[in-house]
Order: structure tokens, then C-alpha cells, then sequence
């Protein structure tokens, strides 16, 4: 029941530990002093001997032993906290630090929902564990040996009927830790899985809607909630029950060391004294271990938490190197770069491509061609690919994931606003602009009018922006990516779905930015793409035309014909519009 590597975690926490038990020990003499004394003062009265010098010692010894126990209490208490406090902290730095060293890629590895429950429910099961198992767990050791010295001066066979009984309830939590061990294992998996399956069914609410599929959701819900309710119910069934059998021991226990020192009294071999001594501290001898058995459960959900944060934190990273971007101007090659999602379906096949730095790329072609899958690459999220990809001249894979977030901003179609205020959004691209910067990067993606005629940075945004238009958002998002300064931007699908002034604002703020950075624009949309200095045109992964928008519409190939094709889709709907 004790992990080393959860130790080690809090290194400085040991100390604290051993206060716990040293201030529990104490109380527990102090307990000892008090039976002492009154027992002394009892067989005194027995004996028709008391003095009035007696009872006032034993009014002095006894408050000084309560002062001692509530000391002793309220710094066990302190020492819980110490020892706890840096747990959370600790855990949820490392899980962050781990999603940030997989980079984009976690969701290949693990649900969303999972990390989240991991960082909430897991490391608050895990705060009990250190404040109170730990220590609970050495001082039932300690407790039993300590009484047991004392009980045996008094009457050695009663001493040793005690201790004998002691190891009867960690004998009874070992049987209940291998029985949970499966059972908590299924109401951990059962957790996870009804949290990401009801937080899938929140995100795609709308869409449930649409299709009149959400009492289905609900249904489906509902019966995992039902399973949960189960496994819930199980868990406090075995519970309660080693609960009882633990009750049944200590209590059972206790019993037969009083009747052994009543048939020791019986038989004249110790005196008042003796018998009330072994009567008042027989359920010493069973509390902390009785005690320990009712934290051991928070123990296992804990233990069964840190299983799963330490599987987590035991993920595979990508193996990248520790070279840096060199320099403020990017220049990217790609040669024969293929890549898999497995091995059934090619997405790439021999691109070869170069993005010269202060230009404008475009990556075109038909859903599923593969655009998507390039920035993946770039951006390290998709690093299972074979070829070369170089960066100033630097292999792709040499570089360190740090070096790749700190020059490549992604802006896609839905970019994540938070909710907050504009000027909390927008400080996460530059936490040291002003807000003559951020007044700035919002007047060039033609944003700044109409915040102020709200309540300009200082306006509420919702999560995820949802009380601003789909064009707003995305301006938003563009504008923080400004303010994020990176030598090189990848615009995927990023005026998809949006109005036609949002998306001509947000296409001058491309162009404009492709002036002095590194520009890669995929888009579906060829009116998007006609100003880029090179246009490459995919289709089931390969590259099947290269220039630009006046060399490719000369080619009257693949190219020519889809742009024809979306032109006078779009004339068809103006002139509708018009009429």
C-alpha cells in the first residue's frame, strides 16, 4: 500500500510525515499518563486510602495530559496539511508538463475528458493519501508495540492476547485490496469512459439537435450512468462490509483482552490498578489500526489514481532533438515526405515542396487530399513520417518541441476562445503588450471599431466566444496570433464557415503578414489563394500541380477547372443574392 514513486514525488514532505506519527505518539502517551493516574486515584479509593494531595495530582496530571493531547492534535493536524499541500500542485505540473512535451499530438494517446478527470477527481484522491494514509499506516505499527511494552508490565498474558488480535484487520485489508483491485479498476475505466462520452454529447449538442438524435444521447447516457451507479454501489458495498469485519475484529479484540485481565484480576495476579489499566487502554491497542483500515480505501482510490496518472505521465514522447530555430527568417524544404495514420492508407505520398521565408504558400486541393496532414507534420503533431523535412537547413526531427511552438502559429477554423475578457484572450500571444499593441493587432483584423462600441478590451467574452459572431471569433483568434509574433503561420481552412467581410479582413491581415513572415495558407476556397507566390495543388496526397494561380490557370489542368467551377458557383449565388 505504499508506492515509492508517489514518495519520491514529494521529497520534502517526508519530515511532515514523521511529525504526524511523533505527534500522534505523544498524544498517545499522554492518553497513557491519564488512564495511569486515574487508575492510581481509583485504586486508591478502592483501598479507602485517598488523600486529598492524590486527587489534586491527578486533577493536575490529567489537565496537563488533556492540554498535551489537544496540542498534540491541532500540530498532527498542521503537519496533515504540510504534508498534503504541494501534492496537487506537484501532480498537476507534471500532467501539464507531459501534455506540453507530447505536443499536439496527445489525443493520439489519451481523451481529453480523461486528462481532466485525471488532473481534478485523480489528484484530489491522491491529497488524503499523503495527508493522513501514510503516516496512519507507521503509526498502527508503532501504537500496538508501544501499549503492548506498557500492558505487559501489568500482565504479559494479557498484553499478548492484545497484540496478538492486532494483525487480524491488516490481514483483513489485505484480503479487501485484492478484491477491490479489479473492482476499482472497472469503476475507474467506467469513470473515465461516462465522463468523455458525456462531455463528447455536450460539445456535439447542436449537432445532436440537428438530427434529432439527442433523446438517443440521452438514453445512451443514462445507461452508462446506470453502470456507474452500479460499480459506485459496489465499491461502497465492499466497503461497508470490510468496514464491519474490521469493527467486529477490534471491538472482538478488545473483548478478549479484558476478560483476560478480568480472570487475571480474578485470580489475584494484578490489583485494581492493573485491570482498569488493561480495561481503558485495550481499544488503544485496535484504534489506529481500526483507523488506518477506514483511510485505507481513500489509500486504494488513490493508489488506483496514480496508476493512472503515472500510465499517463509513462506515455512515449516523440523522440525529437534539442537543436533550436536558428534565426527570424524560416525557410522550410520538404523531400518525398510520405506519412501514415497505419498501414492501410497512404495520406502522403512523396511531397516535395519550398516555402521560402517573407512569402505566401497555399496548399490547395479537395477535402481529404491532405493539406490538413502537411501542418500536422510542420507543427509536430504528426511525426510518424518518412523523407526530409528541414528548417533553415536543420532536419525537422532534430528540432526541439520548444523551438517549434515558439516559431509556428497555427490558426485554424476553430481556434479555442476563452472565456474572459478580450484583453485576457488576447495577452496569451504577448503576455508584455501594451494595450496600444492589442488596440493595434484588433484594428488590423478590422476588429477594433466595433469592440469599442462595447466595452472595448475590456468587453466579456463567453467560452469559446459564443457570444460573438462566427467571423468575430475567428478575427479574434487572428488577432491574437498576431500579437504571438512567430516567424512563420499556418492559416488552415481559417476563413471557413465565416461571413465575407470577416473573411476579407482576415485575408489582408494574411497578405500583410506575409510581408515579413513566413506564410502557409491551406484553403479550399481558390479566390482565397490567387495572390500566393506558390501554389500547390494535392489530390490523394500527391502533389499534381505547382506554380502559380496565372501559371496553373495557363496549365488548364485540375487547378483551372476547379477554380472555374467555384467562380461561377459564386457569380450563381450572388446574382441570387441580388435578386
Amino acid at each position: 500500500m505504499i508506492k515509492m514513486r508517489l514518495i519520491k514525488l514529494l521529497k520534502g514532505s517526508g519530515k511532515y510525515i514523521i511529525y504526524q506519527i511523533a505527534w500522534q505518539w505523544l498524544s498517545l502517551l499522554a492518553q497513557i499518563a491519564i488512564v495511569w493516574q486515574v487508575t492510581q486515584l481509583i485504586d486508591e479509593a478502592w483501598q479507602k486510602s485517598i488523600t486529598s494531595s492524590g486527587v489534586l495530582m491527578t486533577i493536575g496530571i490529567v489537565s496537563a495530559g488533556l492540554i498535551v493531547r489537544f496540542i498534540c492534535d491541532r500540530l498532527y493536524s498542521r503537519s496533515c496539511y504540510l504534508a498534503s499541500v504541494d501534492v496537487k500542485r506537484v501532480l498537476r505540473e507534471q500532467i501539464y508538463r507531459k501534455v506540453l512535451w507530447l505536443g499536439p499530438s496527445y489525443r493520439e494517446q489519451i481523451r481529453t475528458s480523461e486528462i481532466v478527470q485525471m488532473t481534478g477527481e485523480g489528484v484530489e484522491q491522491l491529497e488524503t493519501y499523503f495527508g493522513r494514509y501514510l503516516s496512519q499506516f507507521l503509526y498502527a505499527l508503532l501504537a500496538p508495540f508501544s501499549l503492548f511494552i506498557i500492558i505487559s508490565r501489568i500482565s504479559l498474558r494479557t498484553a499478548v492476547v492484545l497484540l496478538a488480535a492486532v494483525p487480524l484487520i491488516p490481514i483483513v485489508i489485505m484480503l479487501v485490496m485484492f478484491i477491490a483491485r479489479k473492482i476499482l479498476g472497472n469503476y475507474f475505466d467506467i469513470y473515465y469512459g461516462l465522463g468523455d462520452s458525456f462531455l463528447e454529447k455536450l460539445q456535439g449538442m447542436t449537432t445532436l439537435k440537428i438530427y434529432r438524435a439527442d433523446r438517443r444521447a440521452v438514453e445512451q447516457i443514462d445507461s452508462e450512468s446506470e453502470q456507474f451507479r452500479k460499480i459506485t454501489m459496489k465499491v461502497l458495498m465492499m466497503q461497508l462490509n470490510s468496514t464491519s469485519i474490521m469493527d467486529i475484529i477490534a471491538y472482538g479484540g478488545a473483548a478478549a483482552g479484558i476478560i483476560s485481565a478480568l480472570t487475571e484480576f480474578s485470580d489475584r495476579n494484578i490489583n485494581v490498578s492493573g485491570v482498569l489499566m488493561c480495561i481503558f487502554l485495550a481499544a488503544e491497542f485496535f484504534l489506529p489500526m481500526r483507523l488506518l483500515g477506514s483511510f485505507f480505501h481513500i489509500g486504494m482510490n488513490g493508489m488506483k489514481a496514480s496508476d493512472r496518472i503515472f500510465a499517463f505521465l509513462n506515455l512515449p514522447e516523440q523522440k525529437r532533438g534539442e537543436e533550436e530555430i536558428a534565426g527570424n527568417k524560416i525557410d522550410i524544404s520538404l523531400d518525398n515526405v510520405s506519412f501514415s495514420y497505419d498501414e492501410s492508407r497512404e495520406v502522403l505520398h512523396d511531397i516535395s515542396m519550398n516555402i521560402d521565408s517573407c512569402s505566401l504558400v497555399s496548399i490547395v486541393g479537395v477535402s481529404g487530399s491532405g493539406k490538413s496532414t502537411i501542418a500536422g507534420i510542420l507543427l509536430g503533431k504528426n511525426h510518424y513520417y518518412s523523407g526530409s523535412i528541414k528548417v533553415n537547413g536543420t532536419e525537422h526531427k532534430e528540432l526541439s518541441s520548444k523551438s517549434l511552438m515558439e516559431n509556428f502559429t497555427m490558426i485554424g477554423h476553430n481556434s479555442w476562445v476563452f472565456k474572459g475578457t478580450v484583453r485576457e484572450n488576447l495577452l496569451m500571444g504577448n503576455p508584455t503588450a501594451t494595450d496600444a499593441e492589442l488596440l493595434d493587432a484588433l484594428d488590423n483584423v478590422n476588429l477594433k471599431n466595433f469592440l469599442e462600441s462595447q466595452s472595448g478590451l475590456d468587453t466579456r467574452v463567453e467560452s469559446n466566444a459564443s457570444n460573438f459572431s462566427g467571423g468575430q471569433k475567428q478575427r479574434l483568434a487572428l488577432a491574437r496570433a498576431l500579437l504571438h509574433d512567430t516567424p512563420v503561420y499556418i492559416f488552415d481552412e481559417a476563413t471557413s464557415n465565416i461571413d465575407a467581410d470577416s473573411e476579407e479582413a482576415i485575408m489582408t491581415a494574411v497578405k500583410q503578414i506575409a510581408k515579413k513572415k513566413t506564410v502557409i495558407l491551406i484553403s479550399h476556397r481558390l479566390a482565397n489563394v490567387t495572390d500566393s507566390d506558390a501554389i500547390y495543388m494535392l489530390k490523394d496526397g500527391k502533389i499534381i500541380e505547382k506554380g502559380t494561380h496565372h501559371e496553373l490557370m495557363g496549365i488548364k489542368g485540375t487547378y483551372a477547372n476547379l477554380f472555374s467551377e467555384q467562380s461561377e458557383l459564386e457569380n450563381y449565388s450572388r446574382g441570387r443574392e441580388e435578386a
